[in-house]
C-alpha cells in the first residue's frame, strides 16, 4: 500500500482493525460521487455508504448513510441528543475533517467529530466507505467501523423520495 495510505487507512492500521482497500478511476466530471463508486467498484448499492457532515445544534456531526439514500437530518439530531440539524458548509466539513468533499472518511479525521452510522449498515457483511480520497474506498465490517469511529448506530438514512 506504499504511497496509497491516507489518514483513514493509517488510523485503521494503528488500531489493528482489518479492512480491504479498493480503488477506482475517479472522473471529476461525474455528477455523483456515490454512483461513481457503485459502478467503479461493481458492488451492490446497499453496501456503499457516503459520509456527510451536518451542523447539529451548532456542532459538527458526521452521518454515514447509504449512498443511494439521503441523510434524515431530524433523525441525526435526535440520535445526537439535539433539536435541529442542517447540512454543514462544504468548507467547514473539509476544514474539520481534513478531507475533500467526495472523499470524507468517518475515520482519521483532523478533528474527531461524533459519528452516527445508519443502522442499515449492520445488515451488510461488509460495507464500503471513503478511505479519505476520491476514488479510494475502505471495505470494512460494520461493527469494526463503529468501533474505529467511536460511532453511534441509529436509523438516520431515508430513501430518496420517501417522506
Amino acid at each position: 500500500m506504499a504511497g496509497r495510505g491516507t489518514t483513514a487507512t493509517i488510523a485503521l492500521e494503528r488500531a489493528g482493525i482489518p479492512f480491504t482497500l479498493h480503488s477506482y478511476a475517479h472522473d471529476p466530471r461525474h455528477e455523483s460521487y456515490g454512483r461513481e463508486e457503485i459502478s467503479g467498484l461493481g458492488v451492490a448499492p446497499e453496501r456503499v455508504f457516503k459520509t456527510l457532515v451536518a451542523e447539529v445544534d451548532g456542532a459538527l456531526v458526521v452521518g454515514v448513510v447509504p449512498v443511494e439514500g439521503q441523510l434524515d437530518l431530524k433523525a441525526l439530531a435526535a440520535a445526537s441528543g439535539a433539536k435541529k440539524a442542517a447540512m454543514a458548509q462544504v468548507t467547514a466539513a473539509e476544514r474539520a475533517t481534513g478531507y475533500v468533499a467526495g472523499g470524507i472518511s468517518p475515520v482519521g479525521q483532523r478533528k474527531r467529530l461524533p459519528v452516527v452510522i445508519d443502522a442499515s449498515a449492520l445488515n451488510c457483511p461488509t460495507m464500503f466507505c471513503s478511505a479519505g480520497r476520491r476514488g479510494l474506498e475502505i471495505e470494512i465490517a460494520p461493527a469494526d467501523l463503529v468501533r474505529a469511529a467511536g460511532a453511534t448506530v441509529a436509523r438516520i438514512g431515508a430513501r430518496i423520495g420517501a417522506r
